[in-house]
Formats: structure tokens, C-alpha cells, sequence
């Protein structure tokens, strides 16, 4: 049997065709995630064998934000970014939601194109640990860490896994030529701190890594050969004055930190540090003035504390900025040592600040 349809028909099945079509599209379209483009895309894994000179590296990334400066981190080039903390703003007990913000800010198309040609790794601080201002205290920390831990892509079977604690360390490139990162966890093991009308108070016996953190840094310091240490910890570790969070809030372990630095003095020593959504270099140099600690504070990525003013830090080297920014580390390896210059750099890829370390 042949149907004969009049032109009137023909045109009017031809339009329901393409409507029921574009609706499919349209449909389909809408239920993909905001990185199409890139979702499927492999990302780049961490090559420990790499001979390192960029580094980048920051903290404070709401995934709720627009994300500003991945493109401006891409053009830098850098062979490996270091999470400083705060990558996500978790704050929940409620795991499922915890991943579905990771999963958010990993679909970021901004972030997922910078994910595609860089390296990653890191540390959490408070917000990504799913506790403001947490410690020890914060009940699915274990599950928080199987969550950052995935979003960072770490392998199934790497060691910082199985143990407490999210600490790690990572040694780059060749004899020579090698860097050492080492990123402690400081919520993990932390005691509590009482806050006293916006201000937080010493705890004088309270610990922030715990005895078995202790040790394993103790231990990856000793037995590092390394040209370059970096020492990565979501809060400040040299700043004494501010009234938040940082290490001096617990003397005894800042005290232990600086005398096990000037004990060992690796080669090439930076700490580096965010959670306050500034930037700013800070010195500490030990009585003999011939050792000294540097570090930079990098924060944040999305937002900051454009309203900062002249806060407090008898070891500031330089001015803070309270402009949205990401810190760089270029290693020169043509002298030995080897030169270091650190960057704080802004949206525009402004200079914000810049020094040289001593690489010795």
C-alpha cells in the first residue's frame, strides 16, 4: 500500500521532525555537565622523574565562584600546581555532598582545560576538610580524605591513603636536580583552639600534626637529598601578630617546627601556606642571622580580603595585598645552587610582589 501525502502534510511532518529533534538536542544539551568539551579529556599525572622550574601554587577556590585566574595560571606554563587548601568549601558532614562539590569545581571548564596540561598536588586546610576552623574533632575525616584525595587524582594504592592523616611528600626530577615537597596536614592531628571575642587563644600543651606526623616529617627531612625543599601547610606557619588561625597559635609546635628547620636546614627551604585570602612574604631568621625561613602566603583564588589594610607581622617582608592571586616558584638550575624566585602574581598576570631565595 502507498501513502501519498499533499504538500501541506509534507511541510508540516518536516517541521515536526526538526522540533522533536531540537528538543532532543536541546534536552541532551542541557543534562551535560559545564565541561563537555573537556570531561572526557585525559589529565595530566604527576611525572616524578620531571626536572621541575615553575611551580604554581594557591588556595582558597570557592566552586561557586567564577574561576579567574586558571587561564592565567595556564599561560605561566607551570610543570605542577600545588593545593594549598581551601580547594573546595565542603563544609558538611554530609559526604555526598562534599563529592558533589568536588565533582563541581572538577567540571569548572576553566579548571578542567588547566587540568588537562598540569600536574596537581596537595593538601587541604578547614573548608575542604568539612569543618571551619576544625581539628581532630571532625567525625568523617577519613571519607573527606578518600574524597580530596580522588579529586587530586592520587592513586588507589599511594600510602597517604591507608594511614592517618592526609600528609604526603613527593621528591622531582633527576640526581642533582631534585625537588622535595612536603605538604602537612594540619587538621587532621590539631587540638582544639578557644576563640575569645574574635580572637584565638594560645593553646599552650595542644599539638597541630600529632606524634605520628611528627615523626614522618622528622624522618623525610633527614633523609632528603634534595637541592629544593618545599613545605606545604594550609595555615600560616611564621606569623606570630594576626588574630586567626596559623601555627603560633600553638607555640610549642611552631617552636618544635623552627628548631627541627635549623637542625636539619634543607637546602633551598620555603614554606609555603594560604587559608587567609592575602598574600605576603614573610622571613624569620635564627639568632646568627645566617639560617633563614621564608615563606610565602598565597590566597585565594576566587575571593579575598580586599579590605585587609595594614595588618600586623613582625616578620612581613615587603607589603601584603589582599588582591586575588597565585604564587609561582621559577628554579633556576644553570648555578649551583640553584636561584629562586617567588611570585605573587594577580588577575591581569600582575607582579604583586617578587623576591629572590637564597637556594643554599
Amino acid at each position: 500500500m502507498i501513502c501519498h501525502f499533499n504538500p501541506e502534510h509534507q511541510i508540516m511532518l518536516r517541521y515536526l521532525f526538526y522540533f522533536t529533534l531540537f528538543g532532543f538536542l536541546a534536552c541532551k544539551n542541557a543534562s551535560q555537565p559545564e565541561v563537555t568539551d573537556f570531561g572526557q579529556a585525559p589529565l595530566a599525572t604527576v611525572d616524578q622523574f620531571q626536572t621541575l622550574e615553575t611551580i604554581a601554587f594557591g588556595s582558597c577556590n570557592h566552586e561557586d565562584l567564577p574561576q579567574p585566574l586558571w587561564d592565567v595560571i595556564g599561560n605561566q606554563n607551570p610543570n605542577l600546581w600545588i593545593w594549598l587548601g581551601d580547594n573546595i568549601y565542603g563544609d558538611t558532614n554530609d559526604m555526598a555532598v562534599m563529592k558533589a562539590k568536588y565533582d563541581k569545581q572538577s567540571s569548572k571548564k576553566e579548571y578542567a582545560a588547566f587540568r588537562q596540561k598540569t600536574p596537581v598536588i596537595g593538601i587541604w586546610d578547614d573548608h575542604d576538610f568539612g569543618l571551619n576552623d576544625g581539628g581532630k574533632e571532625f567525625g568523617p575525616k577519613d571519607q573527606s580524605k578518600q574524597l580530596m584525595f580522588d579529586f587530586l587524582g592520587v592513586s588507589s594504592d599511594a600510602p597517604q591513603r591507608s594511614r592517618a592523616g592526609a600528609h604526603s611528600s613527593y621528591t622531582f626530577g633527576p640526581e642533582g636536580k631534585k625537588v622535595k615537597i612536603i605538604l602537612l596536614d594540619a587538621r587532621w592531628f590539631r587540638d582544639k583552639i578557644v576563640k575569645v571575642g574574635g580572637v584565638y587563644q594560645s593553646n599552650e600543651e595542644g599539638t597541630v600534626l600529632g606524634k605520628e606526623q611528627w615523626q614522618w616529617f622528622e624522618n623525610e627531612l633527614k633523609n632528603s637529598d634534595a637541592q629544593v625543599h618545599l613545605i606545604g601547610c594550609g595555615i600560616q606557619m611564621i606569623p606570630e601578630d594576626h588574630r586567626f588561625e596559623k601555627w603560633a597559635n600553638f607555640p610549642n609546635e611552631r617552636k618544635r617546627l623552627i628548631e627541627l628547620l635549623k637542625l636539619e636546614q634543607p637546602k633551598g627551604l620555603i614554606l609555603l601556606s594560604g587559608d587567609r585570602h592575602i598574600g605576603e612574604f614573610s622571613s624569620l631568621k635564627d639568632e646568627t642571622g645566617v639560617f633563614n625561613i621564608f615563606e610565602i602566603t598565597s590566597s585565594g583564588l576566587t575571593h579575598s580580603y580586599e579590605e585587609v589594610g595594614d595588618e600586623p607581622n613582625r616578620h612581613r617582608v615587603g607589603d601584603l595585598t589582599g588582591e586575588k592571586n597565585f604564587g609561582l616558584l621559577h628554579i633556576d638550575w644553570s648555578t649551583s645552587p640553584p636561584q629562586l624566585k617567588v611570585e605573587l602574581r594577580g588577575e591581569e598576570n600582575q607582579l604583586i610582589a617578587t623576591t629572590k631565595v637564597n637556594g643554599e
